[in-house]
């Protein structure tokens, strides 16, 4: 069997172009036929995945230029089946900074969906609350986000058939879209809110400085994902949304530690209303 290709070379917009297009193929191969609506799954909110119809599933670990997740909660699968009348794509687990990977990297999975024809995409996450008046398990709708990790995952070489060299972020994150969705979630009885995402590139939990400091320059939750996504499916084209599992108080807000483990068991605890809101989301029309 040849050896699965995973090299990103950010100085080599063609043979990156080549991976991803193998990587499309590949999945077409497999079942993954038409795709139109993207969602990644964040910690603790893997199990969306069990309500696909079809569903079919292929490990990171056989994909052409895929990485392997690494992170805790994260089962590293892309899934694809039918749901509320659309071909999905899904991935159980993303691909983050911290497990020691480029963020050129791990978006890779992102472009691929973009060769595939994607759509929308729908980003997940758990994060920190800095808002001291969020209650654990508040759904947060992402209208913008601020990125202080660093990094940009456009560095390096354009690749010009996904998007142009400097892309506009001001509507990333569409508000038509946006407003959609919280009508319909207030109408289902889920409290969707509404703000601002920064991400930090972790592994370690903020401080309570820089929580303060978030604050002060507008954030109303904390991570370290989903704004590498975002930045890469706005510039191939994609309506972006994202919505947050705010499940813990950040750094400070309160006086108590912050437990990994309790992030994954309050994400979960939501999964029902996250459940609603994926369906709501890929049952809205596509521009």
């Amino acid at each position: 069997m040849e050896e699965r290709k995973i090299l990103h070379d950010l100085r080599d917009p063609e043979g990156e172009l080549r991976l991803i297009d193998e990587a499309a193929e590949y999945l077409k191969g497999r079942g993954f036929e038409a795709p139109e609506v993207a969602v990644i799954l964040g910690t603790g909110l893997g199990t969306y995945a069990d309500k696909l119809e079809n569903r079919i599933t292929v490990p990171y670990s056989e994909i052409p230029g895929f990485l392997v997740s690494t992170a805790p909660g994260h089962k590293g699968m892309l899934c694809y089946g039918q749901r509320m009348g659309r071909n999905v794509l899904l991935m159980a687990g993303r691909l983050h900074c911290y497990e020691g990977y480029s963020m050129y990297a791990t978006v890779f999975p992102v472009r691929v969906m973009a060769r595939l024809g994607i759509k929308r995409i729908l980003i997940t996450n758990a994060a920190g609350a800095i808002d001291p008046f969020s209650i654990p398990g508040d759904l947060m709708l992402i209208r913008d986000h601020i990125n202080l990790s660093g990094n940009n995952p456009l560095i390096g070489a354009n690749i010009e058939a996904l998007g142009p060299r400097f892309p506009d972020m001001t509507y990333l994150y569409p508000a038509k879209l946006r407003r959609q969705i919280r009508e319909k979630a207030w109408d289902a009885g889920i409290r969707l809110t509404e703000g601002v995402y920064a991400m930090m590139l972790g592994p370690s939990f903020e401080t309570p400085a820089e929580i303060r400091f978030l604050r002060t320059i507008g954030a109303d939750a904390v991570g370290m994902s989903t704004v590498p996504e975002a930045i890469t499916a706005g510039h191939a084209g994609m309506e972006v949304v994202a919505i947050s599992c705010l499940s813990n108080a950040a750094a400070g807000v309160l006086d108590e530690p912050i437990d990994s483990d309790h992030v994954e068991k309050v994400a979960g605890k939501v999964a029902a209303d996250f459940a609603t809101v994926v369906d709501i989301v890929l049952s809205l029309d596509l521009d």
